[in-house]
């Protein structure tokens, strides 16, 4: 991929061999990430500085819709870099659980954004068919929506697989709106391409579909975003949790497992059924290899909490008893 490859493949050391989860972990995925965020942002500003010159020359719709778009994208940079940067902040008294969180507020301001750019696309695309204007200087019209294009899918493959890489969901649905991003400059390249064979409104039609791949994208976004603020995990988590702490030797039982994200690091929380003659320290070295698996097993885990339960006919009717349901 170029130049934003290597800035990639440059951080992508560590992490393998017997490294697991933990603060120094979720840390060096922030610096990918603020890595991430400051490439695309200098890129995809670029990009849009480029088509805003065009636009003032040819009075394209359609591309002030997609440059209106590609700026927004690389606005919503801005929040995910603040968030990666207030995500590094040590726990404290009253912020017991760290700042991580700050992530997924960045998410929401995404969302936000996205949807702005699609209402602005949206007013713009219809006054100009009501009020139609002669769009100019195709072939720059042309060349611009090449540009976007390009910048926008260089962009978008670098934050995915960063994204992916970190466990970072907002980065991931920021990189999936620059991919769209890059679809609808081909949709201005369509329109031009209209105007330029005798259909004037191509143009502002073309701003039009710009504005419904944008809400594509507005929707595939929210859901993302909205599925880690609520606390859900791929399908696939908590089964991996189960089946990997069942599989560890002296665990007679998982009574139940639970996970959830934290910004870009996965935390689990089990209880799992011991013999009940073990002694104390014979259980907590379960618990610790518990752990320990899950640690290896399951990618971005920051850490487990496991709750040690004695297994078999004994009834233990203790002060907690009333509390569980």
């Amino acid at each position: 991929m170029g130049a934003l490859d290597e800035v990639e493949r440059h951080d992508d050391h560590g992490g393998r061999g017997h490294a697991h989860g933990g603060m120094d972990v979720a840390l060096a995925g922030s610096d990918r990430g603020i890595r991430a965020v400051k490439v695309s942002l200098v890129a995809l500003g670029a990009t849009a500085g480029v088509q805003a010159f065009i636009v003032a020359l040819s009075g394209s719709i359609a591309l002030l819709a997609d440059t209106i778009h590609n700026a927004t994208d690389a606005l919503t940079a801005i929040p995910l870099w603040v968030a990666f940067v207030v995500g590094r902040r040590k726990p404290t008294k009253r912020y017991s659980y760290g700042y991580e969180r700050a992530e997924d507020l960045a998410g929401i301001m995404i969302v936000l954004v996205i949807a702005a750019s699609a209402a602005v696309a949206a007013w713009e695309a219809v006054n100009r068919l009501i009020e139609p204007r002669e769009v100019t200087h195709l072939p720059w019209v042309m060349a611009a929506a090449i540009v976007g294009f390009a910048g926008n899918e260089l962009v978008a493959m670098y934050r995915i697989r960063v994204g992916k890489r970190i466990g970072s969901a907002a980065l991931v649905a920021d990189g999936h709106h620059a991919r769209t991003d890059g679809l609808t400059s081909l949709g201005v390249l369509a329109g031009a391409i209209g105007v330029a064979l005798g259909y004037d409104r191509a143009d502002p039609i073309a701003g039009l579909v710009i504005t419904v791949a944008i809400l594509v994208v507005l929707w595939h976004a929210t859901k993302t975003v909205f599925r880690r603020i609520l606390d859900g995990t791929d399908e696939t988590t908590v089964p991996l949790v189960e089946s990997v702490a069942a599989s560890v030797k002296g665990v007679e039982h998982v009574t139940s497992a639970k996970a959830r994200w934290t910004g870009h690091a996965l935390n689990a929380e089990l209880e799992i059924q011991v013999r009940p003659e073990l002694t104390v320290q014979d259980a907590h070295m379960i618990a610790e290899e518990v752990e320990h698996e899950l640690l290896h097993a399951i990618p971005r885990l920051r850490g487990a909490t496991v709750h040690i339960d004695p297994h078999g006919p004994v009834h233990y009717e203790g002060p907690m008893a009333h509390h569980r349901g």
